[in-house]
Formats: C-alpha cells, structure tokens, sequence
C-alpha cells in the first residue's frame, strides 16, 4: 500500500525531506543538463524535484501521482500540470515523453515491472529514464520516519534486473544520500554526501539508475529471387 500524498508532502516540508531534495536534485541536473524544448513526465511522488528540473527549460512538465497514493496541485499559483493516474495504465501516447523521473514509485507499486513497463510505454525512443529508489543495504531503507523506510528496497543488480525485464536498458547509475536519517543529520547533510561517497558508499540511501529504451537492428535474411532474362539469340545484329 502506497503511503499518502500528505504524508510525502510533510516529509519533504521537513529538514530530512529538504536534504533529501537538494541530493536528488544535484544528481539528476548533472545526469540532465538542460531541458530546453523537451517533455518532462515525473511519476511517483517528485514534484519536489520539479522546480529544479522545470527552471532547466522544459517544454513541458507533468506530474502524474498513482490513484492509490493521491494527487497534489502543481506548480501552486498557476495552471494545474498534476494528474492522477493508474499505475499500470498511464493515460498518455506511447512515446510522448523524452525525460522521465520517477521517485518514489516502484517501492510501494502492487507490480514494479508493471510500472516500469508502462514508463517504458510513454518513453520516446531516444529518451532516458531516472529511477530513484530506496537502497537495500542503505540506513533509509530501515528508517519508517521516512516515505524510503516503506515498501522493498532494491540493490544495484536487483534494479537493473528488473530494467532490462521491462525492455528498457540501463546506462548509469549514481548513490546519493549518505546522511543518517536523523534530524541533526540533514544540516550537515552536505558533508555527509562529500564524505560518504569516498568512505563509505555502500551505506547511501538512494541508489539513481538512467535507462533508456533498447534498440535492435534488425538485417534483412538473403533470399535467392529466379528472374527471367531476354537472350536475343538468331535476332542479334550481326
């Protein structure tokens, strides 16, 4: 079972939630670079994430939240881009989308491969796809305070398992979050991350894997075509 959207929204209100944020966000901005003229779905819970990613130029941006979670407005004080959704069944053209985000959305979902191949489905063939998940061996996963302490954690091998079984491929993959989760940690949250990721990396939070859609060329099989030719024989000019 999904936890509530006013449950993610008080987290992400909170200091643990904002360095949560900040971490997220430096990585999938470096992963990214700039948006402009491109469509950008963020699936789960990310909207916390989106202001970032929506100043880098996208065309446009859309928060699509699973029915069973519940759905908040966003962007507030302007035209509403949030949806709910089914999980399983995105209410959006196949290919629509060359950027997607999703945080928060495999760990709780009833199928993760179901998901996924649904992102998949809304994914442009040359798009990329960021999934950022709860670590197994990480402290989050442990920590029930927080939206990552619920629901399976995934390793590096599980995750990337499950991305190539929705046909997808992956093509990097980053840990963030080294701070313990506890409120005295999220202000020095910063050294945490610097320090973490050269000391002690198997102990992130997060794991942030990118994938992108595979493509196979396909070669036409030889086949051997009778034809029939003209002889001119007696009729050739002397």
């Amino acid at each position: 079972m999904r936890r509530d959207v006013l449950d993610l929204r008080e987290f992400y209100a909170g200091p643990l939630g904002a360095a949560a944020r900040e971490m997220v966000s430096r990585k999938v901005t470096e992963a990214w670079g700039g948006l402009s003229g491109l469509d950008l779905l963020a699936f789960g819970y990310a909207t916390p994430f989106l202001e970032s990613l929506a100043a880098a130029g996208a065309r446009r941006a859309i928060a699509a939240m699973p029915a069973q979670q519940g759905v908040e407005a966003w962007p507030l004080g302007a035209p509403n881009n949030a949806a709910l959704v089914d999980e399983a069944a995105l209410p959006f053209p196949s290919a629509l989308f060359d950027r997607v985000l999703a945080v928060h959305a495999l760990e709780e979902a009833d199928s993760p491969l179901a998901v996924l191949t649904e992102l998949g489905r809304v994914l442009a063939p040359s798009g990329r796809l960021i999934l950022v998940v709860a670590a197994r061996h990480g402290l989050w996963a442990n920590a029930e305070q927080s939206p990552f302490g619920h629901g399976r954690p995934f390793s590096r091998r599980q995750l990337e398992a499950l991305v190539r079984e929705a046909d997808l491929e992956p093509t990097g993959w980053t840990r963030a979050l080294y701070a313990p989760p506890l409120a005295w940690a999220a202000r020095w949250a910063e050294g945490f991350e610097q320090a973490g990721a050269r000391l002690w990396t198997p102990l992130a939070g997060l794991i942030l894997m990118e994938a992108q859609k595979q493509t196979i060329a396909v070669r036409p099989a030889p086949a051997r075509v009778r034809a029939r030719v003209y002889a001119p024989g007696a009729l050739r000019p002397a």
